[in-house]
């Protein structure tokens, strides 16, 4: 669980298709204000990856990019803002937003965190590494050692479903995301994120239900983009 939460498979795939779309289309045009190119743009080259791994719809994404670059007249008042505080039985969080309303989004993720603790800039970032987290996969017999070493990637560690999640230093995101597919892995997600220095190990069976129902509740939420959770496991 360590660096990035995620819903488990049965409730990953009960979400709604339009949820995970929105949360990608806000990620683009945030992303596009830095020019329409992806080629030009690394984060917007990410994002359209990522969205076109999650098959969005041509006219959909091309609609994102526009509006994000204000090729469409319309403007867009999005904005990036990171809570942090503890989930029951102190487990560290991170909750990273985008929205279009910062007053109506922290009191909203106020009400959430009563169940936890809610915390003051800095009060649980210190206790995570802010990196840059690729998770690829591989259809051959591929080496992740090798394909970290050549790609330029800090570290790497087994991710979900055979997935292997790469680690590298904030500024070498976009370059190991283009050398990882040379080294025979295909690239499936890659942002900015925070990986625990000392993720939460001692939780029994009926305080990790608590934490997981927390995030769920957390994660739900329209202006969340992702949730970072220090957890073992």
């Amino acid at each position: 669980m360590g660096a990035q939460w995620k819903a488990k498979p049965k409730e990953a795939a009960a979400n709604a298709r339009g949820k995970i779309f929105g949360r990608l289309v806000k990620e683009i045009m945030i992303a596009a204000r830095n020019g329409a190119d992806p080629e030009m743009n690394p984060k917007l080259r990410l994002a359209v990856h990522q969205a076109k791994k999650a098959s969005m719809p041509k006219d959909t994404l091309e609609r994102a990019i526009k509006k994000g670059a204000g090729l469409s007249g319309e403007t867009v008042n999005f904005e990036r803002t990171t809570y942090e505080g503890f989930a029951p039985h102190q487990v560290p969080v991170i909750v990273e937003c985008l929205t279009d309303n910062i007053n109506r989004t922290v009191a909203e993720i106020r009400v959430l965190f009563r169940k936890g603790q809610m915390g003051a800039s800095g009060s649980v970032t210190w206790d995570f590494d802010h990196v840059g987290l690729i998770e690829a996969s591989s259809d051959s017999d591929a080496d992740p050692e090798l394909a970290a070493i050549e790609a330029g990637a800090q570290d790497f560690e087994a991710s979900d479903e055979g997935n292997t999640l790469f680690i590298t230093e904030l500024t070498d995101l976009d370059a190991v995301c283009r050398a990882l597919p040379e080294q025979g892995f295909t690239v499936n997600s890659a942002n900015l994120g925070y990986r625990p220095k000392n993720p939460v190990t001692s939780l029994t069976d009926a305080q990790l239900e608590e934490v997981e129902a927390f995030l769920e509740a957390i994660d739900g939420h329209d202006d969340v983009q992702n949730v970072y959770v220090g957890l073992a496991g």
